[in-house]
């Protein structure tokens, strides 16, 4: 999305919210082990829209997901109610949380509210439990939903890639539909990385599977200056150049676009030139297989971590970098003595001065976070899915739904 389009977009400070009730969905999609949550950082993006609302004398009635809804069962451990705690310390004000998704109970506490009040709906996807209502983005769910408020705000990044009730669907079906604060954050942090990058510009991808991650090397290898490829997924590249993997993760079924992207690019991608390797997927003593010419990982071994001339290599071409993209481990990060090379790369972007740094992704963000680098980057995607299927260069459903001024 280009900025000019972004500015076409009601944002939440366009919005009179007082006396209004106002729809709002965020993406508490947090941990929780055994009924406690064990990161709360994605309530803390969505605090700056809800307080907006409070201050502003609206009404605040926030949806969420939480996690995959397949079984009664599954609603003891995907409740709300958690995050309803958690967000009403956060406020330093009681938040209502109301038990259902839909009904005489949740209407009534509705009507109930004051101005500055704040109410919690149940887990959006306990509605998916008999027909899928939510992620199938149900019409008469939608138009439920949004008849429940006077405006709509959605910050909710991270489902801005799926086309459910929650999102889409109450957009369609109200009178002004607008973007929260995180939601304009996330657009032009990643519209920075995109559009006119300072440069050099250098992307590092990484993950298991090449076909969760393949657009995004293509859309960036258009982009960037340089592209670095880590993760089980470099090794369809280093077969479709012809070089012995071993047992390492590959896709066969990409081998002939990766060899595409090679002739097309060439010195644009960057592959690893070393492995930390095992021989089967758990924690073993690390070893690495050196920089052997030609490329080579034994038959019975497989590739675990980036070894340490790759990541020489990759620390090399980033120093260089005015803007770096970082999303995915270019290791086996579930286990201790392999995710020595994510540590590693997080370790040299964190030390880099100046320009223009972001990072998305589970994995990538954990490293980040366990070392303590968070303050020197730039930004930090709560995105996911979302966000790759931004950067790939998609309409993002949820985006696209927010109505234009």
């Amino acid at each position: 999305m280009e900025l000019k389009d972004l500015e076409k977009k009601y944002r939440i400070d366009d919005l009179k919210l007082e006396g209004k009730k106002v729809l709002i969905r965020v993406d508490f999609n947090v941990p929780i082990v055994e009924g406690k949550i064990t990161s709360i950082k994605r309530i803390q993006a969505s605090l700056k829209t809800i307080q907006k609302v409070i201050d502003d004398k609206g009404k605040a009635i926030i949806f969420s997901h939480l996690g995959r809804v397949k079984s009664e069962e599954d609603k003891i451990n995907k409740t709300l109610k958690p995050v309803a705690d958690e967000l009403s310390k956060l406020l330093n004000k009681n938040v209502i949380f109301v038990p259902e998704t839909r009904g005489e109970i949740l209407e009534n506490k509705i009507a109930q509210m004051n101005e500055g009040d704040v109410l919690l709906v149940e887990n959006t996807r306990f509605e998916d439990l008999n027909d899928k209502s939510e992620s199938k983005n149900s019409e008469e769910l939608g138009k439920y939903w949004a008849s429940l408020g006077d405006v709509f705000i959605n910050d909710a990044f991270g489902t801005a890639h799926r086309s459910h009730a929650s999102n889409v669907g109450i957009s369609n079906n109200i009178e002004v539909a607008a973007m929260g604060y995180l939601m304009e954050k996330e657009i032009k942090a990643l519209n920075k990385v995109l559009v006119n990058p300072q440069r050099p510009f250098v992307a590092v991808i990484g993950g298991a599977k090449i076909s969760d991650k393949i657009n995004i090397v293509s859309s960036l290898l258009e982009k960037a200056d340089k592209v670095l490829i880590g993760g089980g997924m470099a090794f369809t590249f280093r077969y479709a150049l012809g070089y012995d993997v071993g047992e390492s993760l590959l896709d066969l079924s990409k081998v002939e676009l990766a060899e595409s992207l090679i002739k097309k690019y060439g010195k644009k991608l960057i592959l690893p030139v070393d492995n930390a390797i095992g021989i089967n997927f758990e924690n073993q003593p690390r070893v690495e297989n050196g920089n052997t010419n030609p490329f080579k990982i034994n038959v019975n071994e497989m590739g675990m971590d980036i070894g340490q001339y790759t990541i020489a290599l990759f620390s090399s071409e980033l120093k260089k970098a005015k803007t770096i993209l970082w999303n995915g481990p270019v290791g086996i990060t579930e286990l201790d003595n392999f995710k020595h090379g994510t540590e590693e790369i997080a370790k040299t972007i964190s030390k880099i001065r100046g320009g223009y740094k972001v990072v998305g992704g589970g994995d990538s963000i954990a490293a980040v976070e366990k070392l303590g680098y968070e303050s020197a980057f730039n930004h930090i995607s709560t995105g996911g899915g979302a966000s790759i299927e931004f950067l790939e260069g998609k309409t993002l459903p949820g985006i696209a739904a927010i109505h234009d001024k």
